[in-house]
């Protein structure tokens, strides 16, 4: 049976080589460095098979670094961030947060407390229907995001300048579309 053909990277100038060195020596990042390693060998004569034994990785993903390389240059070595999970609060719905953190729980018909707490806010929110459902971690991180600062799990700021009652969200006002 006939030997499939091995990839190759293709042959690197004095400059690019010394780029790649330094690459392995240096680089903070580990995909990086990675990839650069995986170029030297290929360029050193070194087998799909051997690279890829040497460095615990799949021949695909050798193979994927060296066309890249061919293809693009340097660029390939840069990995590209993914763009993970979406959202699952739309950023309508958190300006609507940070606006509701802003008023007053009495604006709400709660009297029981005067300022808002991450746990208060979080469980009006969710009683309210204005989210399906929210962490008090998610929640904090959409304050800070949207300004809305909080000393001890207080919220602070709860009437912003130029907010005024009737412009504050209530029971019966109209809520924003969660898409």
């Amino acid at each position: 049976m006939a030997r499939k053909p091995s990839v190759f990277v293709r042959p690197l100038s004095m400059d690019e080589g010394r780029k790649l060195q330094r690459i392995t020596r240096t680089a903070k990042n580990s995909v990086r460095m990675r990839r650069a390693i995986v170029v030297l060998m290929s360029a050193q004569g070194q087998t799909v098979r051997d690279i890829s034994s040497l460095l615990q990785v799949s021949d695909d993903y050798v193979r994927d670094v060296i066309h890249a390389f061919n293809e693009r240059g340097f660029d390939a070595l840069d990995p590209k961030p993914s763009g993970g999970r979406p959202r699952k609060i739309g950023e309508q719905v958190r300006t609507w947060i940070c606006v509701i953190a802003r008023t007053s729980p009495a604006d709400w018909g709660i009297t029981a407390f005067s300022t808002w707490s991450l746990a208060k806010l979080r469980d009006h929110l969710l009683r309210e229907g204005i989210v399906a459902e929210l962490s008090r971690e998610t929640l904090r991180r959409i304050l800070h995001a949207g300004g809305v600062s909080w000393h001890h799990d207080h919220v602070e700021g709860l009437h912003r300048p130029g907010l005024h009652c009737e412009d504050a969200p209530g029971p019966g006002s109209l809520r924003p579309s969660t898409s």
